[in-house]
């Protein structure tokens, strides 16, 4: 694995100014970012040319804040910050970043790119990041990683939770060998067969793999909840009493692992941060849990770095590709109350949705596809008779980083087959919808 503090990061001029300023989109990752560098001793980099912009940028962020008027005191106002605020900023980068110098040589190097990407100060931004021995650049910019995948990244990547416990178990197995037991929790909220597919990939390995079947007990604590936070804390303080007491099984343990990873924690609260939506691994972890030490080898790792790890960890590419699906799984996708009939039919309806796509090769143009169970019930005509049953939704999104995200495009044909399919297939649904929000407003899950 790389020594995280042995890496340099080149933060691009978005990213610099999404922290200065809070722009509301991605402030929370820039400051993730940071706190990241400050932690780790990772060295934080800032190319010259970036701080003309900073300085333009935030003194223009003051003065359409401030727009002019009759009131002398707010033109004074906006005369005294706009002046005085772009100096701030830049001393604020040069206290957080080293300055790399963009010279005649970074100019002669840039040009070489413009058959790559006919950017400029783009092609500048990675010349500069490469003579200064940068690891990677971190950035925004869509277009600017479509450019360069293999150098630009961006901190907001979706992963599959199944694939950062392989990557975990892989790690720790390497390590520590048949001393390793793996602990799968089947909480009866996953898709369809996936708990015999998660059992499957443990075999390669030369470890101890226990496989607890704790669906009843799950749903039991469940049953009456509707709230999405409250579904989330519960099933993560379960996973924890589930831990402890096969834990006592095995015998003597003294360290419990987990797969957090940085966006896990980004999105559970960082210091006086908003909290986006808590983790198990993170937001849900009681206070007290019986185990010396918790060990999280991804915890300072990125969601695409993630992924390349378990491609050189020889997981095979299914699996490192796979779809992304929460750590609570079908309990955020269920609307309301969770049951075990809501989450049979959704799982059925759920893998048509998926078999379809995947058949049609539209999966390869999103980045996000599933389905929903609403707690909304409607009228509808089975055959020759009246139904009242539960509406499903289907999700489908694209985007570059999950900061943003637009609904995809299915062709209406292959729409009005997974709907034939689901409705008559599945036994309780009767109307399917599709979500055509993108994000922001809403956000990709629907809880």
């Amino acid at each position: 694995m790389t020594d995280v503090s042995m890496q340099r990061i080149l933060l691009d001029t978005n990213v610099l100014l999404d922290y200065l300023l809070h722009r509301d989109d991605h402030a929370k990752m820039a400051e993730a970012v940071m706190e990241l560098g400050a932690k780790n001793n990772i060295t934080l980099l800032c190319a010259s040319l970036s701080l003309k912009d900073i300085a333009y940028l935030s003194s223009s962020a003051i003065r359409r804040e401030f727009k002019p008027n009759e009131s002398e005191v707010e033109n004074f106002t906006r005369g005294f910050l706009s002046s005085r605020v772009p100096w701030r900023c830049i001393e604020q980068v040069k206290e957080m970043c080293d300055i790399v110098a963009v010279d005649e040589s970074t100019c002669d190097k840039a040009f070489s790119l413009q058959k790559r990407h006919r950017d400029f100060e783009d092609d500048l931004i990675i010349v500069a990041a490469q003579q200064s021995g940068a690891n990677c650049v971190v950035t925004s910019d869509a277009e600017l990683i479509s450019h360069f995948p293999e150098y630009c990244k961006t901190p907001a990547r979706r992963i599959d939770a199944f694939l950062i416990v392989a990557i975990v178990a892989a790690l720790l197995a390497e390590a520590v060998g048949p001393q390793l037991t793996c602990v799968f929790v089947d909480h009866g909220l996953m898709r369809l067969n996936e708990g015999d597919e998660v059992e499957a990939a443990f075999k390669k390995w030369d470890i101890n793999f226990v496989r607890v079947n704790a669906e009843g007990r799950f749903l039991s604590k469940l049953a009456g909840i509707s709230d999405p936070e409250r579904k989330r804390k519960i099933i993560g303080e379960e996973f924890i009493r589930v831990f402890e007491e096969e834990s006592k099984k095995i015998g003597a343990v003294d360290f419990l692992a987990q797969g957090t990873i940085y966006p896990d924690v980004i999105e559970s609260g960082l210091g006086n941060a908003a909290v986006i939506k808590s983790h198990h691994n993170v937001g849900g972890l009681p206070d007290y849990v019986d185990f010396k030490e918790i060990i999280e080898p991804l915890r300072l790792l990125f969601k695409d770095e993630v992924r390349q790890l378990g491609r050189e960890l020889g997981l095979p590419e299914y699996l490192v590709s796979r779809q992304p699906f929460p750590g609570p799984g079908l309990a955020i996708r269920i609307m309301g109350e969770i049951t075990k009939e809501k989450a049979d039919t959704l799982r059925l309806a759920d893998a048509i949705y998926r078999e379809e796509l995947e058949k049609a090769g539209e999966n390869k143009k999103m980045n996000q596809y599933f389905a929903v169970l609403t707690d909304t019930r409607t009228v509808g005509v089975m055959g020759d008779g009246r139904s009242y049953d539960r509406v499903l939704a289907l999700r489908a999104v694209t985007t570059e980083d999950f900061m943003t995200a637009d609904w995809a495009r299915i062709p209406y044909e292959l729409l009005d087959k997974i709907s034939g399919r689901i409705v008559n297939e599945v036994k309780g649904i009767n109307r399917i919808v599709y979500d055509i929000t993108s994000k922001p407003p809403a956000t990709v899950e629907w809880e």
